[in-house]
């Protein structure tokens, strides 16, 4: 199969010309350390601090008509990109290298290194969604994934909103009587209106905490609330 990339959306195929020659291999991201010597004490001790971004870098060509432009517009980007080997899932990435466009005219190849996030995510999950309006909603949820996820959380409901994890507590969110929206995004930490807004002061608890374990979890979420959201529940590394 002649490889391809998917770019928000946006199939390398289609941009005319474009020919993807060579794709990255699959790889585990570096899992970051901080490393700690004490005298009089034998070897070191080492702590582990999540795990990294890294660079993927593939080849690209150049082949009949096609307008160079396009090529730098397409790269020159951010968001969501998808390898043809690995067709249903999607890296966070942003393009930060030097692309030589001058080699890619003159000898129609070049390489481009994209800067990815460490984990992969699911083209093909949908999102929970309870509209029952009950007090007390509960969702069964599998990570399907093969390491922790940071979901994220959507709620639509007034007053004290109360977000279990199991029989943990994880959130205390305070809305307006009126009725708001506040999403929780555990993976960069913030709640925010449906604008962008920040709304962090509502939320009491750990964002670090809302992490969801591979296979079954169980949220419970209680308060006057008409909708219940969640995405980003699986992830891969």
């Amino acid at each position: 199969m002649i490889p391809y990339i998917i770019i928000n959306g946006v199939v390398s195929k289609n941009i005319e010309g474009l020919l993807i020659q060579s794709l990255p291999p699959i790889s585990k991201p570096k899992i970051r350390t901080s490393t700690e010597e004490i005298d009089g004490r034998d070897g070191d001790i080492v702590t582990t601090l999540g795990y990294g971004a890294y660079d993927k870098t593939f080849s690209i060509g150049l082949k009949g008509d096609y307008n160079v432009d396009d090529v730098i517009e397409y790269f020159n980007t951010s968001g969501k990109i998808t390898f043809s080997n690995e067709l249903d899932k999607y890296y966070k990435f942003a393009t930060y290298n030097k692309i030589d466009f001058n080699r890619l005219v003159r000898f129609k190849t070049a390489n481009v290194t994209v800067h990815v996030q460490p984990f992969k995510y699911s083209l093909d999950e949908p999102p929970i969604t309870d509209i029952s309006g009950a007090y007390d909603t509960y969702l069964s949820v599998r990570n399907t994934g093969n390491i922790y996820s940071k979901p994220k959380l959507i709620i639509n409901g007034s007053n004290t909103i109360n977000v279990y994890l199991g029989n943990t507590q994880i959130f205390n969110i305070n809305l307006s009587a009126a009725g708001e929206t506040i999403i929780i995004d555990a993976e960069s930490m913030n709640a925010t209106d449906e604008a962008g807004n920040y709304l962090n002061r509502q939320v009491t608890g750990d964002y670090d905490n809302f992490r969801l374990a591979t296979g079954i979890n169980e949220l419970k979420i209680t308060g006057y609330k008409t909708s219940v959201t969640l995405e980003n529940y699986s992830r891969w590394i």
